[in-house]
Parts: C-alpha cells; sequence; structure tokens
C-alpha cells in the first residue's frame, strides 16, 4: 500500500522576479532554438489544450477580484502559511453503501439511511457523534452496538453542534450545518468521484501542473486527474522527445540540461495561455526543477508529488521543505508526500492531490481570479504579489509613474 499524506500550504509572499529563460540576455542559438520548439508544438497533434478567452478586460477583471476596490495590486494574505494532513483511506460506509440518498440544500445537507432490516424499538436506540469533519452513528440493538455508518472525512466541515436527526417512517434522517453555505457538496463524503465533480466549481478551468524528481510518477498521477476532471492531458517528455527524435536522458548528455530545460520551459509559456489541462513535467533536467524557470507554472495550480522516506510526518517534512526553500518544488502550491510508490496507487494519489488543492482554494477562494489575473498581464514573475498593469519586471516600476518615463 502507498502512504500518502498531504499538506496544502498557501504560498508565501517572499517570491522576487524571475527573469524568463527566453529574455534577451539568453545566448542567440538558444533563442533559435526556443522559437524553432515553440513552432513545433502548435503544429503537435497532441498538444491542443482550451485557449483561455479573452473576453475580459485585465481592468475588470483586477476589480473583480481585487479584496478592496480601491487598491491597484493585488496581494496574498500574510497569513502564515496553512497545512492541512489529510490520508487517501477509502471512507468505510459499512454495509449500507447502497442505503442512502444525500442532498444538499444550501445551508445544510441531509443524508437519509434506509432503516428497513433494522429492527429499531425506539429513537433512543440511535446514537449519532459528530465533529468538524466526521459523522458515526451506531445503532443499539439486542444489548450490542451497531456501526450504521462512520465518516471520517466528510466532503467539508460542518458545524456538529446544530446537527439534527430523526426517523422517518422506515428512514433515519440526519441534517448536518455547512460551515460554508456557497459550496455545493456532490456528496456526504469525500471520495474520487465528488472530488472530481466538486473541481469544477473551485478550480474555474485553471490548469495542474505536476512537478517531482519522478517523470514516471508525474505522468501516472497527471493522466488520472486528466482524465477524471475531463482536462486535457499534456505530457511534456513525450512531446519534447517527439520533438528532438531523441530521448532525455540522450538530450541532455548531447547538448547538456540546460537545453532540455530551456525546451520544457518553452512548454510551460505556450500552455499559460491555456485552461483546462493537466501537465505532466520533467523531474531530472526538467525545468521545474530551477527557481528560475517558475514565472509559467504559476499560471496553474503546481502540485509537488513528493517521494520520501524521512521519519518526519508528511506535514512535518512539507512544511519544513517550504519554509527552508531547499529546491524549487518548494514553490509549488500544495505538497504530497509519498512514503512509497506504485503505480497501481496513482488515482490514490491524484485523488490525494485533488483533496489539498480543494483545501487550497477553499482558504482563498478568489486564488484561481488572481492565476487568472496574473496570466492576462504576461506571467511577469511576480506571484503572489501581483503588481498593476504597466509594472515592468525588468525593473520593479510602474510604467505609468512619472519616475518610470
Amino acid at each position: 500500500m502507498v502512504s500518502c499524506s498531504i499538506a496544502a500550504t498557501i504560498a508565501s509572499s517572499s517570491y522576487a522576479y524571475l527573469p524568463s529563460s527566453s529574455s534577451s540576455s539568453s545566448h542567440p542559438s538558444t533563442i533559435s532554438f526556443v522559437s524553432s520548439f515553440k513552432a513545433f508544438l502548435m503544429k503537435s497533434k497532441s498538444f491542443h489544450p482550451q485557449r483561455r478567452s479573452s473576453n475580459i478586460s485585465i481592468k475588470a477583471l483586477s476589480k473583480r477580484i481585487s479584496t478592496r476596490g480601491e487598491e491597484e495590486s493585488i496581494s496574498s494574505s500574510n497569513n502564515p502559511p496553512m497545512s492541512v494532513a489529510v490520508t487517501t483511506k477509502k471512507e468505510p460506509f459499512s454495509h449500507l453503501v447502497s442505503d442512502y440518498e444525500f442532498s444538499d440544500g444550501h445551508s445544510e445537507v441531509e443524508l437519509r439511511l434506509c432503516l428497513r432490516s433494522r429492527q429499531i424499538q425506539s429513537s433512543r436506540d440511535i446514537f449519532l457523534d459528530a465533529d468538524e469533519s466526521s459523522i458515526k452513528i451506531r445503532l443499539q440493538c439486542s444489548g450490542s452496538s451497531i456501526t450504521l455508518v462512520e465518516i471520517k472525512h466528510l466532503y467539508e466541515k460542518i458545524k456538529p453542534s446544530e446537527t439534527i436527526w430523526y426517523i422517518d417512517d422506515d428512514q433515519l434522517v440526519v441534517n448536518l450545518k455547512k460551515q460554508d453555505p456557497d459550496l455545493k457538496w456532490p456528496d456526504i463524503v469525500e471520495s474520487w468521484e465528488s472530488l472530481i465533480v466538486g473541481a469544477a466549481q473551485l478550480l474555474k478551468g485553471t490548469s495542474i501542473y505536476i512537478v517531482g524528481n519522478s517523470t514516471e510518477i508525474n505522468q501516472k498521477v497527471a493522466r488520472e486527474l486528466a482524465v477524471g476532471l475531463g482536462y486535457t492531458p499534456v505530457n511534456t517528455k513525450d512531446l519534447m522527445e517527439s520533438f528532438a527524435k531523441q530521448t532525455i536522458d540522450s538530450w541532455a548528455t548531447a547538448d547538456g540540461s540546460d537545453s532540455v530545460s530551456d525546451a520544457e520551459s518553452a512548454i510551460f509559456e505556450s500552455l499559460s495561455s491555456h485552461v483546462r489541462a493537466v501537465v505532466a513535467t520533467l523531474g531530472e533536467h526538467g525545468a521545474a526543477e530551477r527557481a528560475d524557470k517558475w514565472r509559467h507554472l504559476y499560471s496553474g495550480f503546481t502540485v509537488w508529488l513528493s517521494l520520501s522516506e524521512a521519519t518526519d510526518s508528511a506535514k512535518e517534512e512539507a512544511q519544513k521543505d517550504v519554509q527552508e526553500g531547499s529546491q524549487a518544488y518548494s514553490n509549488a502550491d500544495v505538497v504530497v508526500k509519498l512514503g512509497a510508490w506504485s503505480s497501481d496507487h496513482a488515482k490514490a494519489v491524484a485523488q490525494a492531490s485533488l483533496s489539498a488543492l480543494k483545501r487550497l482554494i477553499l482558504s482563498d477562494k478568489k486564488l484561481p481570479g488572481k492565476k487568472s489575473l496574473y496570466i492576462r498581464l504576461g506571467c511577469r514573475g511576480d506571484w503572489p504579489n501581483i503588481k498593476p498593469p504597466g509594472w515592468d519586471p525588468s525593473t520593479g516600476a510602474d510604467a505609468s509613474s512619472p519616475s518610470a518615463l
């Protein structure tokens, strides 16, 4: 079994502007190579993600997602990073998994359990325990306690003190008050099925980039996510090897890792104007392992898949990596720590990734809008503290201000 825990972190405000790999300071041969590769991408049959709509103006979008209308720039919260530990074990719904009905009534959700086969003498035979993220319903029958349902991970948090239940004919009805009435629950339990259904209202079409040291793991997990979400799968390794007519390792040996990294960075740049794609990035030799190649990665939500046998808990280890900033992957929006890896568990890791992204976005519902604004302003590298239109990344000055003229 794969031991899979998640630490979802909000990016700090300490990131500086990262120059583009195709800036004017690049070697002429590198610029020519990247241009040729971009042309190849546009002709590639496997490279066809949906392009982002440009019907809304930057000014209107900035105003829409700004926390205060009079502010011109969008800044991330100065609060400490938020981290949430989550396991990927499927919720035990006992033998009543097919005997329940669920509905979302905006401010509350309702769970109905069919009790036709149960011998209930009194409503006092039902016992319900609940906290913010779990419920357990037990039936006292013939001197023994039978668990009707135990959900350790509800789809989202509830107000346990406002939980009520009653018996309606042959059904036990449980009403749970949601902490976030605006969030639509696809189901009572957080599962792969409910996460992929609920992702649409949270991601709002924002693309996902899977990064990490293992190209194989990135590919398999990205594929699961793309199929589940109905997004376009993009595999940078396949695209690059198709262009170069050689393997990534041979490419790196012949022309150096910088050449490989520049090519993958060109893919990121091309993808930044598209939506609904899940991108499997390179591990070794890839652009994501270099801090100066993240300018266009910030256009989407990044998931770092980190395979580690460290004795620290996944949550503690992820927090330490982010705080130390010891590698470029610590720039990722969320971190998924894997205690082991098997291709049979790619879907479990994909589910863990979606769970982490859900918690990240719910902690700041403006994040997808901020990503969109960042793209429309040109992916200038000023994430997460987005500067006003006219800001010059090379000088750090606002081109519209007198001092910048």
